[in-house]
């Protein structure tokens, strides 16, 4: 077992115990009224852990509390990890942002855009602007995700089988050729909409490596940042630890079982997009790593510029999310808040109204977990959780109230 171990007293780096306590006392009172089954929390400054909170359930029905090896859904927080995989592809020249997605994808070198009509005959245009590879990392491209519910395109995807889940036996190559064969949404790098783009972006690994998406991850990735409990399925010896998934429901959250289950098979569609397991331990070496510029225990993954990079906002005219999405779901509060090269950037903290700082870097995950790197203050900080749809609760920015507000220097 991986403990979690603290390396650092929150003292001797700035932070107060007893006002972090009440991140424990606020989280607990989700759990005490059946909202959330369990979760846990994970603080670090410069890089060092100095604060650790569990609490509640990984499995509530059976009374399987959460445990620092418990095994989380990370959904969406696998997006980083497929862009920082990506980005080392592009430090040894395989692609550059510019380039034509077309290129390497045939459906997107001749792309067409929606314009009006139903999902069962729409009115399509030829794409003015090509979509590039920097619109895929920025979801700027003009995809998009079936399970939104807001445009006849969104629609299109569900009619093809892709919703909050995707076909059986359906491979990544398919999907890509499904989506891709779609119109797109708007003109690309017009506007921002939440998308499988980060999947075509898993593809194109594939494409520009010669290896298959999980193969590269693992040795170029993983591996290297030793995130050992970090795969694409839950294997039958660690099945005792991986949490159960859970569903709004009446107020409280009920246990999810069916779609719980497919975390226990290895998947034919690899998502780069949303497909990983890991462990707040794991979690938490990434999230160093991306702390210290691409670097972490004397092993480089990026440049220290390409991390800079990655981590400003791209957004045309450094707009925010809030006047570029075209009313999409997005994993984090759109005021404020602009898009890198695979996660959001604070731009501006009193349009945000945050504490967190500007430059800060997070993304969440469908399940309701979230983290983020404030390099000013050099925090860390990680929430798992197993809570389906993410947007019942403001739990994250409860979650980075309450760290804020501890900070004692």
């Amino acid at each position: 077992m991986k403990n979690l171990e603290i390396v650092r007293d929150p003292s001797e780096v700035g932070l107060n115990s007893s006002r972090l306590a009440h991140l424990a006392d606020h989280l607990n009172g989700y759990v005490a009224d059946r909202r959330l089954s369990g979760w846990l929390t994970t603080v670090a400054r410069g890089g060092d852990l100095c604060w650790v909170g569990r609490g509640g359930y990984r499995d509530r029905e059976r009374l399987l509390p959460v445990t620092d090896d418990t095994i989380w859904r990370l959904y969406s927080m696998t997006k980083p990890l497929t862009a920082v995989a990506a980005m080392m592809l592009y430090e040894e020249g395989h692609f550059d942002l510019n380039d034509l997605a077309g290129r390497w994808i045939d459906e997107l070198s001749e792309a067409r855009v929606y314009v009006s009509g139903p999902a069962s005959a729409p009115i399509t245009v030829p794409a003015v602007e090509p979509v590039r590879i920097h619109h895929l990392l920025t979801h700027t491209s003009g995809l998009t995700y079936g399970f939104q519910n807001l445009t006849p395109v969104d629609e299109l995807y569900r009619s093809m089988g892709y919703d909050l889940a995707y076909p059986e036996h359906v491979t990544l190559t398919d999907a890509v050729h499904d989506w891709c064969s779609a119109p797109l949404l708007f003109e690309p790098g017009s506007a921002w909409n939440y998308s499988v783009a980060t999947d075509v972006v898993g593809r194109l690994i594939e494409i520009w490596s010669g290896q298959r998406l999980d193969e590269f991850i693992r040795t170029r990735v993983l591996d290297p940042l030793h995130m050992d409990d970090t795969d694409w399925y839950c294997p039958p010896d660690k099945l005792d630890r991986l949490a159960m998934l859970y569903a709004h429901h009446e107020g409280g959250a009920t246990r999810f079982e069916a779609f719980a289950e497919a975390a226990t098979r290895w998947p034919t569609l690899l998502a780069g997009g949303g497909g990983l397991l890991s462990t707040a331990h794991d979690y938490q070496r990434f999230m160093t790593m991306m702390l210290r510029r691409g670097e972490l225990e004397g092993t480089r993954l990026l440049s220290s510029r390409t991390v800079a990079l990655m981590t400003r906002n791209h957004l045309p005219g450094e707009s925010d999310l809030r006047t570029f999405a075209r009313d999409s779901f997005s994993e984090v509060g759109q005021s404020g808040v602009g898009f890198g090269l695979g996660m959001s950037v604070v731009t501006h903290q009193p349009t945000n109204r945050s504490l967190t700082s500007e430059g800060s870097f997070a993304w969440g995950g469908a399940a309701s977990t979230y983290f983020w790197v404030d390099p000013v203050e050099e925090l860390s900080v990680g929430l798992y959780t197993q809570l389906l749809p993410s947007w019942i609760y403001p739990i994250r920015r409860e979650v980075q109230q309450l760290v804020y507000a501890s900070l004692s220097d």
